[in-house]
């Protein structure tokens, strides 16, 4: 079946109009080499057999609720009430996509103004943007507006950042003449797997633009935030804090700490770890650098007669208007997802978010001590929400292996980003793991 149903004629009618004979000469500027590869593609299908393919497909996949999962390392398993998926699957707003007619987008346009305000407050920041693709991206556009802020060129962030994020960013800012640089992390006992504070005292610079760290860091750690902000500061850096947002239901917002710029996935408010997507970056900063923001910020005014309405305040990126001048390439704001989080926070509330971090951090911490009794496992992570690394007598992989055989989906193992970690795997706990799981975890465990 043909999703573009262009017959020869239609085709030849385009190919006129713009002055050309074929499909050939269409292409012509693409190199030979690459221009009509050899696909090895499968014969076509019929819409009947397409169905029955897919179908057996389909019935390839595990169905994740027969398992107990301790996998997080950037993707979480959170309970979402039911009235989350009932208002994304309303037909008015499943399809939404660019307001750009405020008179017709009210509802849309409401929509987004409550999430910004709702990310404002649990950030602790001014003003937050329409969201953004994911927390990776979000990161790099944040390391982006400090270069353009400060007008400086170098970029610290902390090794104990999620590393696929400090890919990313190295991804967005290649050909830029940036400087990326890593600061390393504590190996002691004590701190371990904390930001190495001295080491980025010594990083930090007046050409520094900003310094980056994750809140909790990729190990699950809780950084000492207020330290690290004294430091960028005093070298009139911006202080980027990449956070977890159901985390922020119990801990001291970014905010409170003197960050500039707060980003964070928010995948976990109200969306399921789905395959990698659809994802939701969340972004927000101080309102004197609202300018420099990238997305669009929706805002609250009144029309002729009085009435309270919402618009688009401002479109700084490249769609349509800004061209060279823009902050940012995003061409949407994940409005569905937006949409998401709003519903997943207006339903849980501050009681029910902090309820839920409160679970989170119980419940890692009775698994964190349970593990740490079994003989040759070491729980390294000292202060941590709900993500620990355990260093194990075995293979991380081979436990993993073990532990899906039992039904349990293991933890990360964290020496494909950390060759030094090659013994240790981060192991997450939500709200969603019961006692029962955490002790059958545990109970295999001991038996490796």
């Amino acid at each position: 079946m043909s999703y573009i149903p262009n017959t020869d004629v239609d085709r030849a009618k385009m190919l006129e109009a713009i002055g050309l004979t074929s499909i050939e000469e269409l292409f012509a500027d693409i190199p030979e080499e690459v221009r009509f590869p050899a696909l090895d593609l499968p014969a076509p299908l019929s819409e009947m057999e397409v169905v029955r393919l897919l179908g057996e497909l389909a019935e390839k996949n595990a169905d994740l609720d027969h398992y107990a999962c301790f996998l997080g390392a950037g993707a979480y398993r959170h309970f979402a009430p039911a009235v989350v998926d009932y208002i994304l699957r309303r037909g008015e707003l499943y399809t939404c996509y660019t307001p750009y007619q405020p008179e017709v987008s009210q509802g849309t346009l409401t929509a987004i103004y409550e999430y910004q305000t709702m990310v404002c407050q649990l950030t602790g920041m001014e003003v937050a943007n329409a969201s953004m693709y994911d927390g990776a991206s979000a990161l790099a556009e944040a390391a982006l507006m400090a270069c353009r802020i400060t007008k400086r060129e170098r970029v610290v962030a902390s090794e104990a950042t999620h590393p696929e994020y400090r890919q990313v960013v190295r991804t967005y800012t290649q050909g830029m003449g940036l400087e990326i640089q890593d600061t390393g992390y504590m190996r002691q006992d004590a701190r371990w797997g904390q930001t190495d504070l001295a080491q980025l005292r010594d990083l930090v610079d007046e050409e520094t633009a900003c310094v980056a760290v994750q809140y909790p860091n990729f190990f699950g750690v809780i950084e000492d935030l207020e330290a690290v902000g004294e430091i960028a500061h005093e070298r009139g850096a911006l202080f980027v804090v990449c956070a977890d947002p159901i985390a922020l239901g119990m801990l001291k917002p970014p905010g409170d700490y003197g960050a500039d710029i707060v980003v964070g996935e928010g995948q976990a408010l109200g969306a399921p770890p789905n395959f990698g997507g659809p994802y939701l970056g969340l972004f927000a900063t101080r309102m004197k650098h609202v300018r420099q923001m990238p997305g669009r910020v929706i805002g609250q005014t009144v029309d002729a007669q009085g009435r309270r309405g919402f618009v688009m305040t401002l479109q700084t990126r490249e769609q349509h208007i800004r061209r060279q001048k823009a902050t940012s390439n995003i061409c949407t704001n994940e409005a569905l997802m937006a949409l998401a989080a709003t519903v997943y926070l207006a339903a849980m509330g501050k009681g029910g978010l902090r309820k839920a971090a409160e679970l989170c951090y119980h419940k890692a911490h009775y698994a964190a001590a349970r593990i740490a009794d079994l003989p040759g496992f070491e729980v390294l992570s000292e202060p941590f929400f709900k993500e620990f690394a355990v260093r194990m007598p075995f293979p991380p992989a081979e436990v993993n292996a073990q532990l899906l055989e039992r039904g349990i989906i293991g933890g990360y193992d964290l020496g494909r980003a950390y060759p030094e970690l090659a013994d240790t795997m981060l192991l997450c706990v939500t709200e969603m793991n019961t006692g029962e799981e955490i002790d059958r975890l545990v109970e295999v465990l001991g038996k490796i």
